[in-house]
This record gives C-alpha cells, structure tokens and sequence, in this order.
C-alpha cells in the first residue's frame, strides 16, 4: 500500500549518541484529534460506530512484561463503578497469552471479554462507554498514560526503532497507520488516521499529544521539535498537509475524553 505524501525532518538525539530521529512533521502538524463516541467507525471489517469500541476490538498488547504487570497492578485500583467488567478481570486476570514474537519471546494482550477489551466498558454501562482505565485516571486528575498499556497511550503516534549495519538506530516517529496493526489493518472499514472527520482538533498534535510525545522522545528532543514546528508556523513556509485533513480547525475539538 502506497503511503501518503509527508514532510520528514531529521533530528540527533540530544541525550543518546548514536540515535537520530526521523520527525513525520505532516502529522505532527495536522489537526487529528481522537473522535471515539463522536463519530469513531471502529477497526471491524464493518463501519460499526453504534457499538463505541473505537479501537479497542481486539485487546491491547502489551509492549513486554514491565507493560503487561504495570496494567496487572492499574487493574487493582479500578473500582466496580468505573470497571462493567471488574469481576471477569480480578477471577481470571486482565491477560491472556497470544503467541510468541520473531525472537521466540512470549507476547501478551489484554483478556476478551464478549468480542472487546476487557477494559471496554459498553454502552448502557452507568460510568459510559470507554476504557475503564482511562476513566480512573479522569476521575483522579491524572494522565491516561499512567495507567494504560504503552500502545494504548501512545495511539496514534508510533515509534519504529531500526538498528543501521554500523550500529547506529533510527527512530522514526510518525502516526500509527494502518500498517501499524499488521495484515488485519487493511480489512479495517475505517481507520482514523484516514478520516477527515478526525483532524478538527482545535490545536496541532505536537501540542494536544504532548504528555505523550514527552515521553515516547524526552523533553529534550520534544522541545527541539517544538522549536522547529513553531518557526516553521511563524516564518509561514508552507509544509505538506497530511492527506486527510480538509481544513487546520474545523469547529469546536471533539476529543473523547474516555478512550
């Protein structure tokens, strides 16, 4: 599948030798904005906004063990009025095992419960519809971050590490398309990378995904980043505009705060 036309910057890593950093600055520009309960087709082969699963259909899979335990230990501190399906995950776990990566190393993703997430609290749930750990953290003041799976977080932002024949890594930063979930991705119906209803966020995605670019770059690197983006706004020398997207700001944001 022919990818998109982008605009790449290339950045060294500030705090790790040997690293460099290819910026997709077309996404980072643009105006996508999460849109689950709003208007989000979900990533079945059918475009089922009625069921308000987003993208969470098949469970989350955890990036290693470290992710998988600290989710394990997350799930211990939902309660019955923010998790519909609390006594599923604290009689069988949160887990199940799905196969082994290219290594040999067992892979793990969150339990299924009737078609979904474990975590996916359905319509007609008291609390609504959504991640029951992102709800926990709303209800705390806190960042969805500090609770979710890293993929979970991170979604739509993807980091893609290639080691070079010199030993050197390349880390590209850009959206997570949908070759980002394998050969099932292009039996998606809808992917919101793709949408123009998703990009009327009312901020670019540097700014209103930036707890999340902290950490997946380090304040180091994200701030340079930023630096970069806003001379680039500021000395209004055009950059490519992603695909998708129709307009900058399209009316008030509609970012779900529950997925």
């Amino acid at each position: 599948m022919a990818g998109p036309t982008r605009e790449w910057v290339t950045f060294d890593d500030p705090k790790e030798d040997g690293r460099r950093w290819n910026v997709d600055i077309t996404f980072l520009l643009s105006s996508w904005t999460c849109i689950f309960g709003c208007g989000c087709e979900g990533v079945l082969t059918e475009r089922a906004p009625e069921m308000v699963q987003g993208c969470c259909s098949y469970g989350a899979h955890f990036s290693d063990r470290k992710d998988r335990d600290h989710v394990v230990r997350a799930a211990k501190k939902l309660t019955d009025d923010e998790w519909q399906f609390a006594e599923a995950g604290r009689k069988k776990g949160i887990y199940a095992k799905c196969g082994k990566d290219e290594d040999g190393k067992q892979e793990w993703r969150t339990r299924l419960v009737d078609d979904a997430c474990i975590f996916l609290n359905r319509p007609g749930f008291p609390a609504g519809a959504g991640c029951a750990l992102h709800l926990h953290t709303m209800n705390r003041g806190k960042h969805h971050s500090e609770m979710k799976p890293e993929v979970c977080w991170q979604l739509p932002l993807r980091r893609i590490d290639e080691e070079q024949e010199d030993g050197t890594v390349v880390s590209t930063l850009t959206e997570f398309a949908r070759e980002g979930w394998g050969e099932g991705g292009d039996d998606f119906a809808w992917w919101c990378t793709e949408a123009a209803e998703a990009f009327t966020g009312n901020e670019p995605v540097y700014k209103s995904l930036g707890v999340e670019l902290r950490k997946m770059m380090g304040n180091r690197l994200y701030t340079q980043v930023v630096d970069y983006l806003e001379h680039r706004v500021s000395s209004r020398n055009g950059v490519v505009r992603h695909p998708a997207q129709t307009k900058v700001t399209i009316g008030p944001a509609r970012r779900s705060s529950r997925v």
